[in-house]
């Protein structure tokens, strides 16, 4: 009887062991693990989910006034992502939109798989069109997020209907707004980027970007002005001020409410001007 007590001892202890193990365990996963943040939608927002603007709202908010009125010497334009899945391309050329954007890719990880649909649903129904790149710095360098947008849509030809590429750098939507890096840092990334696409094509990229994110994190860096097309977003009535270097802007986007597809915006100049954009 005695050896049948101890023996069943030893087994309980055993058992408590491994409960013990197995709680531990399953807390120092959960501690190590990074919460999942929130999207637009409600649900955890995982890598690839991105889209140009999603940290607009959250961090400059909008100015509560209604959009800017059409004017013949702007041309309406959009921009999408997976999120707007397959898009009615005739219904927006009938509003009057002439220009379009599509997410191409993010890092070196995603590409869009509602992108086909997007980029050449556009170029179909009359639209100028081109591919933007979501970057994140803190998975991979300039230049090879470069060369994977490039290998996923983001080229460039010189035939009046394609755009240049778009480099859309903005908050992080997963974590540390400027990607752990510092500002000179932040600098070196994107000019190798912007550097190894005009390598590669033989055009400046265009900079997607928010005033307030490029002081930040850049410290309102003012070397690309003079060669790279800005694509400023602030949903307001006004573009207001513009991030050091520029001028100017080429593109804007003002609101993430439009009709039909939320995110609208302007091109700085007729149709006419926007096709020898296109052109370059």
């Amino acid at each position: 009887m005695d050896f049948v007590r101890n023996s069943i001892a030893r087994i309980r202890g055993r058992s408590r062991r491994c409960l013990f193990t197995g709680a531990l365990t399953g807390l120092l996963l959960l501690l190590s693990s990074p919460p999942a943040l929130p999207d637009p939608t409600g649900g955890a927002l995982v890598r690839g989910s991105a889209y140009m603007g999603i940290g607009v709202l959250a961090h400059d908010g909008t100015a509560g006034t209604p959009p800017p009125a059409p004017r013949a010497s702007q041309t309406e334009g959009v921009d999408v992502s997976s999120h707007q899945e397959d898009v009615d391309w005739p219904s927006l050329w009938d509003s009057g939109t002439r220009w379009a954007y599509t997410k191409a890719t993010e890092g070196t990880y995603y590409t869009n798989p509602y992108f086909t649909q997007q980029y050449d649903g556009s170029y179909d129904s009359g639209m100028i069109r081109g591919a933007y790149h979501f970057a994140t710095p803190d998975t991979a360098g300039g230049a090879a997020q470069a060369d994977y947008f490039l290998a996923h849509g983001g080229g460039w030809s010189k035939d009046g209907k394609t755009l240049p590429g778009v480099l859309d750098i903005e908050w992080n939507p997963y974590g540390d707004a400027c990607y752990g890096l510092s500002k000179s840092a932040m600098v070196d990334w994107i000019r190798d980027f912007l550097d190894r696409y005009k390598s590669r094509t033989g055009r400046d990229a265009v900079i997607y970007t928010a005033t307030n994110w490029w002081d930040e994190c850049t410290g309102d860096h003012a070397g690309f002005g003079p060669t790279n097309p800005l694509w400023v977003a602030r949903y307001a009535s006004t573009v207001g001020t513009l991030p050091a270097g520029w001028s100017s802007y080429t593109m804007w986007q003002y609101t993430s409410t439009g009709p039909a597809v939320g995110d609208h915006d302007r091109f700085n100049g007729s149709q006419e001007k926007l096709g020898d954009f296109a052109t370059g």
